[in-house]
């Protein structure tokens, strides 16, 4: 079969990845869209304390994609060097009150009957959690989440895409528009030239309404701008510093290697792909952060990102088979969780587009439910 995936962003190269192992002939399709929400992402995995966790369907689908990718990193790192900034750091999850932080491990705890992977949790004083992210207040009492990961979802997308290439499939840039002929995928027409396919994927993130025009069928897929805030802090090893999730504010810092420390994010609804970075969006964050972390009062600020992320009706992805258009399978809507479930979603549609079993129950997140475009989701 040959497959055609459409958007070269953690899904979609994920997709590639994994169709081209299964033996397909793919042809990845990157139309480098400014604004991509993999190049633009935090890349925090901690699904286990989002407020989305009491959807089941989420939940499962989170849990499976953190368990599905510490082997996906090992196995890219077996085929050449590929350090995509894979560790598994802990998390900070900062309680406002003694009551808060009670919850929060409660919560936390019950969950880890049935993901073992969230590792060992414990309640933190402020010193104690200092000791482990320098920059925080002394007075913010913690819940330790020993299981959290964080990973740079440029490096993963990038070792994909790499890999998909060692394993034969073909990279071209361009913008592509789908090609459907007699209630069926055709291909994608790219720079003028129609390329035919068995089936085409549109791992399209934000832009997979205006994609799928030409099958003429309706997502429910809005862009939510995100603007991030990249810090230094040299000469600070931040190597092992855990990812901060700050009780009831929807922001988060973590570091990664090279003294560098990620502060976000502002979530707006109503930008459409405007990439502006904004003085309220950049105050709104640094805001955020210094609450938290007054310690990063002097740190070096490095660049602000902009992304959009590809907001469903709801919280869940959208991601499986279009019926009424033969061979087209949509994989978007993963909303801030891009980098965490963008895997194992790219490797679901790959199983899809080939007509090969998943292991899941897709009818939950039929990529045409509901035509509304989703509220902010936290």
């Amino acid at each position: 079969m040959r497959v055609i995936v459409v958007g070269s962003g953690v899904v979609g190269a994920s997709c590639a990845y994994t169709a081209s192992c299964l033996g397909a002939e793919v042809l990845l399709a990157d139309a480098a869209m400014p604004g991509q929400a993999t190049a633009a992402g935090a890349g925090i995995v901690c699904p286990w304390s989002s407020a989305l966790a009491d959807d089941p369907v989420w939940y499962d689908l989170a849990c499976a994609s953190v368990r599905y990718l510490p082997g996906l990193v090992e196995e890219l790192a077996e085929r050449g060097p590929a350090d995509v900034g894979y560790r598994q750091v802990g998390a900070l999850i900062l309680a406002r009150s003694a009551q808060e932080q009670r919850e929060a491990q409660q919560r936390i705890l019950a969950r880890r009957a049935g993901a073992a992977e969230i590792g060992d949790v414990a309640a933190l004083t402020g010193p104690e959690a200092r000791g482990l992210f320098p920059p925080l207040r002394e007075d913010c009492a913690a819940v330790w989440v020993g299981g959290a990961c964080r990973v740079d979802g440029r490096r993963l997308a990038d070792a994909l895409a790499r890999a998909a290439v060692a394993r034969g499939a073909v990279i071209t840039a361009g913008r592509a528009e789908l090609v459907c002929q007699r209630g069926r995928v055709a291909g994608v027409m790219v720079k003028g030239q129609v390329i035919e396919a068995d089936a085409v994927v549109a791992a399209t993130g934000a832009w997979t309404g205006s994609f799928l025009d030409p099958a003429d069928v309706a997502v429910a897929v809005t862009p939510q701008r995100g603007q991030i805030v990249h810090l230094s802090v040299e000469p600070a090893d931040t190597g092992r510093w855990p990812v901060v999730l700050p009780a009831g504010s929807g922001h988060y810092l973590l570091a990664f290697d090279g003294s560098r420390v990620v502060a976000g994010a502002t979530r707006e609804n109503g930008a459409g792909f405007d990439r502006r970075v904004t003085a309220g969006g950049l105050g709104e964050v640094m805001r955020q952060a210094l609450a938290a972390a007054p310690g990063l009062a002097s740190a070096r600020y490095l660049e602000t990102r902009v992304g959009f992320r590809p907001m469903g009706p709801d919280a869940r992805p959208l991601l499986g088979p279009v019926s009424s258009v033969d061979g087209l399978v949509v994989a978007s809507g993963l909303g801030a969780n891009g980098l965490t479930m963008g895997p194992y979603a790219g490797a679901i549609a790959a199983r899809v587009a080939l007509g090969q079993p998943t292991g899941i129950d897709l009818a939950p997140v039929d990529p045409l439910r509901s035509a509304e475009p989703a509220a902010a989701v936290s």
